[in-house]
């Protein structure tokens, strides 16, 4: 495979992850943060720009770079992601309510969502490295 083919397979999944990771911010099942880690790492082999773009986002980047330099997360950012999860979750399911069965599902979704976010390490207190 050639590196321009390579870069704009990259690029091209790095923008698709991007989206997906916007959409996430509105769709409770999408969860937004490891869509921004893929795209991060597909920009990282793709758009040095791009990649920089994201790591300096005011509103993730600190989160990326963490991840990217120790791969944690700190204990606020679970604790937010939490309650975002709660919260979308809850509205869902009250929106399928007579529903037994997705309400399930989304119960079940919610329950894996929150065990995996909690399964990672926490960045100690200090400097991102």
């Amino acid at each position: 495979m050639t590196e321009h083919l390579k870069r704009s397979i990259f690029l091209i999944f790095g923008s698709l992850f991007f989206l997906v990771g916007i959409i996430g911010v509105l769709v409770p099942i999408l969860p937004t943060t490891p869509f921004m880690i893929l795209s991060a790492a597909c920009f990282a082999e793709s758009s040095p720009r791009f990649h920089k773009m994201l790591l300096n986002n005011r509103w993730f980047g600190e989160d990326l770079r963490r991840w990217e330099n120790n791969k944690t997360m700190k204990r606020g950012t679970k604790k937010r992601a939490t309650w975002i999860i709660i919260i979308s979750f809850t509205l869902s399911i009250s929106i399928l309510w007579g529903n037994i069965i997705w309400q399930l599902v989304l119960f079940c979704i919610a329950l894996v969502l929150l065990f995996f976010l909690w399964r990672i390490a926490e960045h100690a207190q200090g400097s991102l490295k």
